[in-house]
Parts: structure tokens; sequence; C-alpha cells
């Protein structure tokens, strides 16, 4: 794949006009998606000013104020942008942004959100289920339960509205790009260079899941002793939804890539494949960078097979995306 593949072509887009406002759908779900930022941005700023509202005392966060403050500076520009990108799906001025200025961020939003909106839930579910009511919270002193509630309920809102909301627009300026079933797609869409990274993707894929499925059976080996002693439910819950978005997103990648099976729609197989890619691919990303942090306390120290587990999702994440960056730009050119 050339640099030039990579860069999606102009989209096709409407000029905006005066009178075209959002209906009274779109406002509502773009004023739920504002709302729900609002308490995890307050919590963020207060830690970042020095409050302890919801950490208790003897939490690992006030070991170390510095990191928590540039942590959290990041984090507050992060749900930031959610509020833009819900501002920019919802105004006339949103259709002349460049395709891949919003995919980006888009795709990282649906990565970084998609696990929590599916993993925080069925923690509850278990919790209720086996009578634990410290579920979906750490065993030490780490947060009080109420900010779990509070940040991960708001992020289910922001995923809700902000993801109908990019449906929505997606609808309006790309819709054509994924009509038809994947039978239909030509043979250009998926070249020598696509299939091929797609493959390498696959292979590598094979490491992390390997890994989190010999843990999700009751291997220990990579874990840090504070993980093998921790085991729980939620450990079980957090291993089969890291296995089966791995799948999903290596699976659906190469459904599109190898155009098979031929009645399955394009629809389908792109959202699954974008949503697999983007969780893959960020929260690998992401857990790479926390286990650079320093880590005083050797059983909590991350372990290198665990290490290598991150960068191969976060590998596995990236060549999947590039091959559907490529697949809708000659999609788009085709059109």
């Amino acid at each position: 794949m050339t640099e030039t593949e990579l860069l999606p072509s102009p989209a096709p887009a409407p000029a905006p006009r005066a009178g075209d406002r959002p209906g009274p759908a779109r406002r509502a779900l773009r004023l739920l998606a504002i709302l729900a930022c609002l308490p995890y941005i307050s919590i963020k700023i207060a830690w970042v000013a020095g409050s302890e509202i919801g950490i208790p005392a003897g939490s690992v966060l006030l070991e170390h104020r510095q990191t928590l403050a540039v942590a959290n500076s990041v984090s507050v520009l992060a749900d930031v942008l959610v509020i833009v990108l819900a501002l920019l799906l919802t105004q006339p001025w949103g259709r002349r942004v460049p395709a891949w200025l919003l995919a980006l961020p888009m795709w990282a939003a649906t990565g970084l959100l998609a696990p929590i909106m599916t993993g925080y839930p069925t923690q509850l579910a278990v919790a209720v289920l086996t009578g634990d009511d410290q579920a979906a919270a750490p065993a030490e002193p780490f947060l009080h339960s109420w900010v779990f509630a509070v940040v991960y309920g708001g992020f289910i809102l922001q995923g809700l509205s902000l993801g109908t909301l990019f449906v929505l627009y997606a609808r309006d300026r790309w819709g054509h790009l994924w009509r038809g079933r994947l039978g239909g797609l030509s043979a250009r869409v998926s070249g020598p260079g696509v299939r091929a990274t797609a493959l390498v993707a696959a292979a590598v894929a094979l490491f992390p899941l390997t890994l989190h499925v010999m843990w999700l059976s009751g291997e220990t080996e990579g874990l840090s002793p504070r993980q093998i002693v921790e085991r729980d439910a939620d450990f079980t819950v957090l291993e089969f939804q890291w296995s089966v978005f791995l799948v999903v997103a290596v699976a659906f990648t190469l459904f599109l890539v190898l155009r098979r099976p031929g009645r399955q729609k394009v629809r389908t197989a792109l959202a699954l494949a974008w949503t697999g890619s983007g969780t893959v691919g960020c929260w690998g990303a992401y857990m790479s960078l926390v286990a650079l942090m320093p880590e005083t306390d050797p059983a909590k120290q991350v372990t290198a097979l665990t290490q290598l587990t991150y960068a191969g999702e976060m590998i596995t994440g990236f060549l999947l995306a590039a091959c559907l960056a490529v697949i809708l730009r000659r999609r788009s050119a085709e059109a």
C-alpha cells in the first residue's frame, strides 16, 4: 500500500445551506453527548486542581500526583474532543471537514468506548447474579464506587449518543460506500497489498488472542503476582471481551478484503471491522503506554509477556485500520 492510498479521497458532500439545521432528534442527541461529558470533565479538573474527591485514603493515585495531573489533563482534552465531535456532526460546517479528519477521531472514540459500553454492564450483571457487591471495582483502594458509576455511565451515554450521530452523519455523507453485499464489491477494492496486510494482522493477532484465551481458561503465565491473586469474575469478563473483539476485528476485516461470504452486507462487515479494529488498536496503544509508567511494587509490575500482548493488539488494530482506509478510499473512487 502506498502513502496516497491511506489518505481518503474527497468525499462527495452537499454544500451546507443557511437553513440546513439538525432536526430535534439530532439536537437532543447532541445535548445528551455534551451533558454526558460534564461529570467526567468536572471530576478530572477537580483532581488536576488538587482535590481528592472520590479518591479513598491509601489509593495508589495519591502516590503519583504529578503523573495523575498530567494524565487527567490529557483525558480532559480527550473528552472535550467528544463535545467538538458532537457539534461537528450536527452543524452545517461539519460537512466541509475532510473525511480523514473526522474518521480518525471517530474510529478512536468508537474503539475506546465500545468495550466500556459492553464490559461495564456485563460486570454489573455478573455482580447481581453472584451477589458480589464489589464487582466492577478494584479490590484495593483506588476510587470510590460512585466514581465508576458516574464515569462509566457517562461514557456509555457518550457512546450511544455520539455513535448514533455519527451513523446518521455517515449515512448522509458516505452512505453510498457501504451499499450492497460483499459479493458485489469489485476486485480492485482489495488488491494484493491489502490482502497481504490483513493476513499479517491476522497472524500478529494470534499471539494476544492465545494469551487471552489462556488467561480465560485459568492459566497464569504472563500475569503479575497481583493479577494472579485478584483473579475474579471481572477479570474473566474482560478476558472474554478482549478475545471476542480480537476475533471480530480480524474476521470481519478479512471478510471485506476477501469479499466473502458473498451474501454478507457490506455495512455489517464494515461496522464490525471498524469497531473491532478501533477497540484492539486503541486499547492496545493505551495499555502499552500505561505499562510504561513506573511501578515500584514488584507484585504490580507488568510482565514482558503482557507488554507484548498489548503491543500485538496495537499492531493488529492499526494494520486492520489501514486496510479499511484503503478499501473505503478505493470504494469512494469507484463511486
